[in-house]
């Protein structure tokens, strides 16, 4: 009985042995799945851990789960003959309820969808001029996503994200496109150095006319007050001296002016040497022709119209008795 019960232990002692050289224990990490395969056939997916299988008999393939990236550089060129590279990077990983077709589906699944980007990047790109490219990155991008979406998941894939990362022309268009935009910004900057001038110009000549009304007010003021009180004094003379005559006080003022005149100019420093007539027949020619031109000037002013009073023709009336 004992050696019975020794034989017994001494097997699974055997067995035990030949399991650990076979290999029967395995483990699987976080981020993979075992592929199990029995004679070369698939048998079941092993989850994360420890597990077994049966030593010569089943094989274990492990599967990364982990997202990964592909980076596809590819050349085209665009509708205005433009050829450009557009660097495209898609992110993608296994789905883990598709394990055995992403194992067993697809051999090389980023030939795959390098082929799909392509196929996705001439198809758009050569339809757009470059300015129409560069702003249409992200909708580039959506494309080639929702092209992989529909074609990778039967083979037990999930595109993360597609990513359009740049449009890069020649050289030379970069030089070009810039040489553009240079002279975009300098001739809008003429444009607006020109439409301030104007401006400045228009504001002198309207503050410079503004101030040539204001000073023709201000004379017309000046010798409007010197008029009016040239005729207060003349009314105050001639009521306080009795007998007198208009024309004694206007002798008496353009004297008195004439003095005052005298005055001013020897007290001044800067003024240059003026010579001047300054005997009594002198400033009666003076009185003679100031009265002169004020008789004059009454007369115009009476023959002269109003703006607002035209003749019905249309003619301003001559002046001429």
């Amino acid at each position: 009985m004992f050696e019975g019960i020794s034989v017994i232990v001494l097997v699974f002692i055997v067995l035990f042995v030949l399991m650990i050289l076979g290999g029967s224990f395995f483990t699987v990490n976080t981020a993979e799945r075992g592929v199990v395969e029995r004679f070369n056939k698939f048998d079941r997916v092993a989850e994360p851990g420890l597990a077994v299988k049966l030593p010569f008999i089943e094989s274990v393939r492990k599967l990364d789960m982990r997202v990964q990236q592909v980076a596809i550089p590819i050349e085209t060129k665009t509708k205005d003959n433009v050829f450009v590279k557009i660097p495209v990077a898609v992110q993608y990983q296994v789905l883990p309820h598709k394990v055995f077709e992403a194992h067993y589906k697809l051999a090389a699944p980023q030939r795959q969808i390098e082929a799909y980007v392509y196929n996705v990047i001439l198809g758009h790109v050569p339809k757009m001029d470059l300015d129409t490219a560069y702003e249409s990155q992200q909708d580039i991008a959506l494309a080639v996503k929702k092209e992989l979406d529909s074609t990778m998941e039967t083979f037990g894939y999930l595109i993360v994200k597609a990513l359009v990362t740049d449009i890069i022309p020649a050289d030379k268009v970069k030089n070009a496109m810039n040489d553009i935009n240079a002279a975009r910004r300098e001739q809008e900057a003429a444009l607006a150095k020109g439409e301030a001038a104007r401006i400045m110009a228009v504001k002198n000549a309207e503050a410079e006319a503004q101030s040539k009304k204001l000073q023709g007010e201000g004379i017309a003021n000046q010798r409007k007050a010197i008029i009016d009180g040239l005729r207060e004094s003349v009314e105050t003379f001639t009521q306080a001296v009795p007998g007198s005559r208009p024309e004694d006080v206007m002798m008496l003022v353009v004297m008195t002016q004439y003095l005052d005149t005298l005055k001013e100019v020897g007290a001044n420093a800067h003024s240059n040497t003026i010579l001047i007539p300054h005997t009594p027949g002198a400033l009666a020619d003076l009185y003679s022709q100031i009265r002169n031109a004020v008789l004059v000037g009454t007369e115009t002013a009476k023959l002269t119209p109003p703006p607002d009073a035209m003749p019905p023709g249309g003619q301003r009336p001559s002046g001429r008795m």
